[in-house]
């Protein structure tokens, strides 16, 4: 089936959501890479997504702010933390847009275990900080569990002008409405929804990333950028998990 169009607006949401959390300032560094590069790494029943003949590889650092069940009010503590996360785009056999995660670095180590065992997502347990001084933001994180402890990312941008709307790669790696992921012999769709992202360009001061690396591709974080993004964020919630071979009801 062809991909469902990229809408910067949110799919209705079939049933309740499971769970809520707060994006909070987010930047989206991302490469150019060939689909078949990324290939390997796709569940069973999706392929890469594909912009401008490319697919993407997105770095995204930024604070998870008050994660919790369905509407009701977050966590305390548990669900705040620094995050990071290597992704890739997808989409499925039904033409359902998405991100695969390589991984979700996290500095709540019950965050972690609960997010493996509930959902088979790759987090681990990460050292993390966020700062914001004299107009830049700085990231960095090093990894504490599982391993490689060599695999860490220091990133310092300059947030921007607000990007303007109509954007087509800016659209196409943010509006993202699922992620897919392999847990209990299934390839699952996990449907998240959220108002339209409030882009800004960004200035990249400095990366020194292994992360993207560590996840299975080297040669990547090496080079310049083709895409720097950032956002003070949004307001998300998930869905029930389906079988990515189901066919949508929305």
């Amino acid at each position: 089936m062809e991909p469902q169009p990229v809408t910067v607006t949110a799919p209705e949401m079939v049933g309740r959501p499971i769970m809520g959390q707060w994006w909070r300032d987010l930047t989206f560094v991302h490469w150019r890479v060939a689909p078949e590069a990324v290939a390997p790494f796709m569940p069973p029943g999706t392929r890469p997504d594909v912009h401008d003949g490319s697919s993407w590889v997105g770095l995204v650092p930024f604070r998870m702010v008050g994660a919790g069940a369905a509407r009701g009010p977050g966590l305390p503590w548990v669900g705040t933390f620094p995050e990071t996360n290597v992704r890739l785009y997808s989409v499925d056999e039904q033409g359902r847009r998405g991100v695969v995660f390589l991984t979700l670095e996290a500095s709540r180590l019950a965050f972690v275990l609960g997010a493996r065992g509930a959902l088979a997502l790759p987090y681990t347990w990460a050292r993390m900080r966020v700062t914001e001084a004299d107009g830049m933001i700085t990231y960095s994180s090093r990894r504490r569990w599982p391993g490689p402890r060599d695999a860490t990312t220091h990133v310092v941008v300059r947030p921007g002008e607000p990007l303007p709307p109509g954007d087509p790669l800016a659209e196409f790696l943010t509006a993202r409405w699922g992620l897919h992921t392999r847990a209990f012999g299934r390839t699952l769709y996990l449907r998240n929804r959220h108002e339209p992202w409030p882009l800004r360009t960004a200035e990249l001061l400095a990366l020194d990333d292994r992360l993207v690396a560590a996840c299975g591709l080297p040669g990547t974080a090496v080079r310049p950028p083709d895409s720097v993004l950032f956002s003070r964020g949004v307001r998300t919630e998930f869905g029930l998990p389906v079988d990515a071979r189901t066919t949508p009801t929305t």
